[in-house]
Formats: C-alpha cells, structure tokens, sequence
C-alpha cells in the first residue's frame, strides 16, 4: 500500500483539481470568491499530497486507508487544521469534554460547498442534488460540531436539493 508511483502522484492529482474545480464553482455561484479560489489549498502541502498519493486507490479515501495503516493521518491532521471549512477545525477538548465551538457563517457555507463540490467530483455523472443531503443525514451522527453551525449546514444542503 505504501509505494508511490507517477500512477499514483497523477491519479490523485486529477482527483484534488477536480474537486477543487467544482467546490470553487460552487463557491462563485454563492459569492464566495475568495474562498472558492483558495479552498484545499493545503492539499498540495507535501505533508497532505504525498501521504494521499501514496495510499490513492481512484475509489477508496487515501486519508481512510493511512488511519488503517497507522491507527492515524498525517495528511488528516494537517488538512484539518489548515482548513476551517471542516467542523473538526472548530472542535476542541478540554478535560475529557468535547468543546463544539461557534463556526463563522461563511465557513459553514464553504462546509455545504465542499460537501456538493465532492459529490459531484466522486460520483459524477452519477451525482443527484439529494446526494449531498443523504450523506449529511446518513452520518449526522458524527458530525461533532456547534448545533446552530450543523442547522445551518442541513438547510444548505437542502436548499441545494430542492433547487
């Protein structure tokens, strides 16, 4: 699992510009320009884009596949907390609680964008407006995040499936 190959290095390189490509639109159609242009950008970090290469399968996450390896992702980790569109960014500890912090507006509605941007990129042609919302509600449960962050989030993605 852990050879790295060109076949690898360009597979997940096609798959990263490829999700960028539609969570960017979906940011520009929502008037997220800033935020579309510089969504994920951290995935081109060595740290990120070595490690998720290594482990590209072109259907399985790369990021899954090297907690199952090392029980932990660097690229995870790193992703995470450069990232503040991604609810674990905004979630902290503090005596053995779990703290779910407020997330800003606009990081919420870059979160809905990742999250259709991503079905469109993974499923394709097979993609379906009620998809991203079937997701959401499908692993709510591990959505760890502040309750007005996660409402807000839900009816994004609603919004988004019934327009």
């Amino acid at each position: 699992m852990n050879n790295l190959t060109i076949k690898k290095l360009l597979g997940h390189l096609v798959t990263v510009v490829k999700h960028r490509h539609y969570v960017k639109w979906e940011c520009y159609k929502r008037g997220m320009f800033w935020q579309g242009a510089m969504h994920d950008l951290s995935k081109f970090h060595p740290v990120e884009f070595i490690a998720s290469a290594r482990y590209y399968t072109g259907y399985k996450s790369p990021i899954g596949l090297e907690k199952a390896d090392n029980g932990y992702s660097m690229a995870w980790l790193h992703h995470k907390a450069a990232n503040k569109h991604h609810w674990e960014y905004w979630t902290d500890f503090k005596e053995g609680k779990i703290l779910r912090c407020p997330v800003p507006e606009k990081y919420v509605r870059e979160m809905a964008c990742d999250m259709i941007g991503a079905s469109k990129a993974y499923l394709g042609k097979k993609h379906c407006k009620t998809d991203p919302l079937e997701y959401f509600k499908k692993h709510e449960y591990r959505f760890l995040m502040h309750q007005e962050a996660k409402n807000l989030l839900e009816q994004l993605l609603k919004q988004y499936a019934e327009n």
